[in-house]
């Protein structure tokens, strides 16, 4: 049998993805229904942005963030991190995996990261060069 894989990038294979947004949605839902034993985190509204496996499955990083910024993000990671075994049971016995990823929770940065990138879109030297850009295209198309 080959050794070679079909996946020549670097990017997550089909796999870890698929595994990924089922563990962020069992995640996700699991947080909804408020059926951990804690109720510091069972007041708290947090929402599972992303979540990305390692490449054997064995560990997944969750991206979090508290839902319109009731609590600070690291309170609610600490509150997690605090009820990780609890959470990993709850999703081995939700998903069919021969084991159970370790949980690893981090802060969701996308929207601070799409903040900087409007931010940038509205930069006038940026807008200029859009203008320019657009107009040299309708000129090559005529």
């Amino acid at each position: 049998m080959s050794n070679k894989r079909f996946n020549t990038g670097t990017g997550p294979s089909q796999r870890q993805l698929r595994v990924g947004e089922l563990i962020r949605r069992t995640l996700a839902d699991v947080l909804n229904r408020a059926e951990i034993h804690d109720p510091e985190l069972n007041a708290m509204s947090i929402t599972v942005g992303e979540v990305s496996c390692s490449p054997d499955l064995k560990v997944a990083t969750c991206y979090v963030m508290p839902l319109m910024g009731s609590v600070p993000v690291q309170d609610a990671i600490t509150a997690l991190a605090r009820n990780k075994a609890e959470l990993r049971h709850r999703i081995a016995s939700e998903l069919t995996l021969k084991y159970a990823p370790d949980l690893r929770f981090r802060a969701d940065e996308t929207f601070d990261r799409l903040d900087e990138t409007r931010r940038l879109f509205s930069d006038p030297a940026v807008q200029r060069d859009l203008d320019a850009s657009d107009r040299d295209q309708a000129d090559d198309e005529e």
